[in-house]
């Protein structure tokens, strides 16, 4: 065999253990559900927007150009819809592609930032597949997937190979420009720091200092350049009050609290700690896995380049998103890779250097196996809580039929975690990745009744066939749109006397209330109400709806409203019952 043929078949044997795996279970656990609101939907109502009236320029939501996210994710949306049509199964299969690129790119970059230790590379990517937010948030049509494999795409560019040890810069550079076409400047953020230290873990930049900032400045350049490349255009193209928005307005909302000004922006403002309060969670199940934390607690200089590849890119990115002031959970996505593999490479180091502890029972995954029993008894009682109505839960009643049988799931991977032996890190990926769909299933038969919009978009899509007028009271956020291939924007209500001229001039138009409670009011005037999240959402007809809130009586409805959970049967504007 020659050599090539032979690198080729080694690569592919430490590939097919852990991709092919989740590849599987994540198509399994994304097509489970339908798209969820608000994330998938408003991205797929952007999408549709878009397509339906061919705003290939300028991201456009009900009607309206929308700034708060630039184009590429929907361009390559549009790119399979294209070929197959417009439908909700390509977006989905494209993040679960997404996903697997980002597993593939934290293999290889393990592989070049730790040759000297190759099981960090085969176990980087088992312990990335396995964080259970990232993959249940991975379920979501949404944009950080994709600047993830963008960034670890771009610092794959940086880091040397066996055959050249300068980086990539063109590569690079464009590579920039695909994370700033994903989600904008925060794109630098990610990859700032490993390249600003650069002479702190690479070798090559250490020798060659005017080149690596100097080419690297030019690679942001570059990058920056395809962004304007799409901006300017589509400033120009989406009005006054778009362009202000897109250049200034949206990046300074999400940096400094309190620089919005009159305009709402969706910048989540949380204090400085938050990130690291949460943190263990975004890092479960290796956050549970005492071998881990000792492993990173007995790092002793001095550090290989790979550490501090990742001390380097870890930290400072860390404290400098602290510092902003918008926060997110799965705004740190990206870095997901990069904890992985220090964590990985802190392991391998007490391999080779602490034997003792690397094979210590009481360090490994038990606590996690008792977890994981513990859990599968709550959930094997969950049928006598229920009963006994001692804790008024909507989610322990709805759990409860279905709650014995996912016991057993979590008693087995609970014993799968007590087990001595090899293999213990791959254990606990394993765990983590069927935990995390266990989970999804769960919800999926208790939960997504509140969140399946289908009999209010399937009124709203009958209404505005019949060329009925539809207004949404507070702020719509899309989650009807795609589903209903709408064709018409839905009005917003911003205050009462809103509701009471789209009533008077709409009498045949129907308005759309999230209210937290569904009272005896809206159980007899209105047409439909369903559970959403933790509240409700009711459709009223126009002119019932203004006569309530004035205080008058309506006429009697001629039919009951028809109230869900009861099925998802289409429902029909004016249908008989």
């Amino acid at each position: 065999m020659s050599p090539t043929h032979y690198r080729r078949s080694e690569v592919l044997r430490s590939v097919w253990p852990w991709l092919p795996l989740w590849t599987v279970v994540a198509l399994i656990a994304i097509f489970s559900h339908g798209p969820m609101p608000l994330y998938s939907t408003r991205t797929l109502a952007v999408a549709w927007d878009m397509w339906r009236d061919h705003h290939w320029l300028v991201p456009h939501i009900n009607g309206e150009a929308y700034s708060e996210k630039v184009p590429l994710l929907y361009w390559l949306i549009h790119a399979g819809w294209f070929v197959f049509g417009v439908n909700d199964v390509w977006p989905r299969v494209l993040e679960v592609i997404f996903g697997g690129v980002q597993l593939v790119q934290v293999s290889i970059l393990a592989r070049r930032l730790f040759p000297e230790r190759p099981w960090v590379s085969k176990a980087a990517p088992w312990m990335l597949m396995a964080l259970s937010y990232a993959f249940l948030f991975g379920l979501q049509v949404m944009y950080e997937v994709l600047l993830a494999d963008c960034v670890l795409g771009a610092l794959l560019c940086l880091t040397p190979t066996v055959r050249r040890s300068e980086p990539r810069w063109l590569l690079f550079g464009v590579l920039i420009g695909a994370g700033l076409l994903t989600k904008g400047p925060v794109m630098l953020l990610h990859i700032a720091f490993p390249w600003l230290l650069g002479p702190l873990w690479n070798d090559w930049a250490r020798e060659h200092r005017a080149r690596w900032y100097g080419r690297g400045a030019l690679s942001v350049l570059l990058g920056f350049a395809l962004l304007v490349a799409w901006a300017v255009p589509a400033g120009f193209s989406g009005g006054d009050a778009y362009r202000h928005r897109l250049f200034f307005t949206q990046t300074a909302g999400r940096v400094v609290n309190g620089a919005q000004h009159d305009e709402q922006l969706q910048s989540h403002p949380n204090w400085f700690g938050w990130y690291l309060v949460w943190l263990p969670m975004l890092l479960f199940p290796f956050s549970g896995w005492p071998r881990a934390w000792v492993a990173l607690g007995t790092l002793r200089k001095p550090f290989t380049n790979g550490l501090r590849f990742a001390l380097c890119w870890l930290i400072p990115s860390f404290v400098v998103f602290s510092l902003i002031s918008g926060k997110q959970w799965y705004y740190l996505l990206p870095e997901f890779g990069g904890w992985m593999l220090l964590v990985a490479g802190a392991i391998a180091e007490l391999r080779e250097q602490r034997v003792a502890l690397s094979e210590n029972y009481w360090l490994g995954s038990w606590i996690l196996g008792v977890g994981g029993i513990l859990f599968a008894v709550v959930l094997f009682a969950l049928p006598y809580i229920s009963a006994s109505q001692t804790i008024h839960s909507e989610w322990i009643v709805g759990a409860a039929p279905f709650s014995r049988t996912f016991s057993v799931a979590f008693l087995l991977l609970g014993c799968l975690l007590l087990m001595r032996g090899r293999g213990e890190m791959r254990r606990v990926a394993v765990a983590g990745l069927l935990g995390a769909l266990a989970l999804n299933t769960l919800f999926t038969l208790t939960l997504w009744h509140k969140y399946d919009l289908s009999p209010t978009t399937a009124l709203i899509s009958s209404a505005q066939s019949e060329h009925h007028p539809v207004a949404f009271e507070g702020s719509y956020e899309g989650q009807f749109h795609f589903a209903g291939q709408l064709t018409q924007s839905i009005i917003e209500l911003r205050d009462g006397q809103a509701l009471q001229t789209f009533a008077s001039d709409h009498p045949d138009g129907l308005i759309v209330t999230h209210p937290n409670q569904l009272d005896a009011t809206a159980r007899r005037y209105a047409l439909l109400a369903q559970p959403f999240r933790s509240s409700w959402l009711a459709v009223w007809s126009a002119p019932t709806l203004a006569a309530l809130r004035s205080g008058r009586t309506p006429s009697e409805p001629a039919q009951p409203p028809r109230v869900f959970p009861a099925g998802t049967a289409a429902v029909q504007y004016g249908a008989e019952p």
